[in-house]
């Protein structure tokens, strides 16, 4: 069974009783805030409580002066060993960096060219925990990113069973979080702004950026109807949004499960001091009329089919953390 949220942030207040001053110290008093970003050297002023990272954050980090050293050392350490364990060694070199910054728990993400591939995915997933493991971290301290195919979620399913705790990312359709949800799935990751984005193109001149804002915003209000749907039916799988565009969006989330938020986007946030009021409850959820649903893989593969945006999106976003694979690839080939 999935285990509840780590890390819960109690409300902070002022030695005077008046709320904190800035938005981000507002906001983790009822969301769990994740930074979202592969450059270490960042999180420890926003104090964040996990961090996730992609293989884009990865091949822009290891492309820095900050951070070449960990890539050439660790290519140099397992030269001789098979292209994609050392991918594997440079994603855990990362991931090992990040938690000595942040309490909680880091996401590393299985190649997404095996996004179609179950057997493949838990034999990276199972390899990438046991590096971690020799490194001495626990498993309460890894989640295994997945991109939210029904192969994927098959895979999650199995390594949830194992006590490898998943996040599934690209999710951009309700059918693939209720898929999650039945398959006790510990997080998904609901994209935002690129749903906010497909909707954004597709309007083109049409586009009314007011009349789209906040709680109106079309990436805003599919995480909200997962999150009420999962509360309303008493699903225990972490609901954490993610790829922000601006930080109205976040506000306009505030009180989910978690958040997943760049560091320009928190330094925003740590630098208004606006009120910042909850905007998703629990307890209100419950109240809902929210029938429950059940998709077998026939039935997602249609709802899927059937929803032009996430259609588009799930395949574009493999199809670009794919390309960013193999140039890693690429970098680890020239240096041995």
């Amino acid at each position: 069974m999935p285990r509840p949220a780590s890390g819960f942030n109690p409300p902070i207040v002022t030695a005077s009783g008046r709320p904190p001053m800035n938005q981000l110290e507002q906001l983790k008093a009822f969301t769990t805030v994740v930074a979202d970003t592969g450059n270490f050297k960042q999180l420890a002023q926003f104090t964040p409580q996990d961090a996730t990272t992609n293989p884009s954050l990865i091949l822009k980090a290891v492309q820095s002066p900050d951070y070449v050293h960990l890539l050439e050392n660790t290519v140099a350490a397992f030269k001789t060993d098979a292209l994609d364990l050392i991918v594997d060694q440079v994603l855990v070199a990362f991931g090992l960096e990040i938690l000595k910054v942040v309490p909680g728990r880091v996401s590393t993400e299985v190649d997404a060219r095996l996004s179609f591939d179950t057997v493949g995915t838990l034999a990276r997933a199972r390899r990438i925990m046991a590096l971690y493991e020799a490194a001495g971290i626990p498993r309460d301290r890894v989640l295994i990113k997945i991109a939210a195919t029904w192969e994927g979620i098959q895979a999650a399913r199995e390594l949830e069973r194992e006590g490898i705790h998943c996040n599934l990312t690209l999710l951009f359709s309700f059918c693939q979080a209720v898929a999650c949800g039945e398959s006790g799935i510990q997080l998904i990751s609901p994209f935002v702004g690129r749903i906010y984005d497909w909707y954004k193109k597709s309007a083109g001149s049409q586009w009314d950026e007011a009349a789209n804002a906040g709680v109106n915003d079309p990436g805003v209000k599919s995480v909200a109807a997962i999150y009420n749907y999962f509360k309303k039916q008493g699903i225990n799988t972490e609901v954490m949004g993610a790829s922000f565009r601006n930080i109205g969006q976040i506000q306009a989330l505030a009180g989910c499960d978690l958040l997943t938020i760049s560091p320009d986007l928190l330094a925003q946030l740590q630098a208004s001091d606006a009120p910042l009021a909850k905007a998703l409850d629990a307890d209100a959820a419950k109240a809902l009329d929210l029938p429950k649903v059940s998709f077998n893989e026939a039935a997602f593969r249609f709802a899927l089919n059937q929803d032009a945006m996430a259609t588009e999106k799930l395949a574009e976003g493999i199809r670009l953390f794919a390309a960013d694979a193999g140039k890693l690839d690429q970098m680890i080939e020239s240096l041995r």
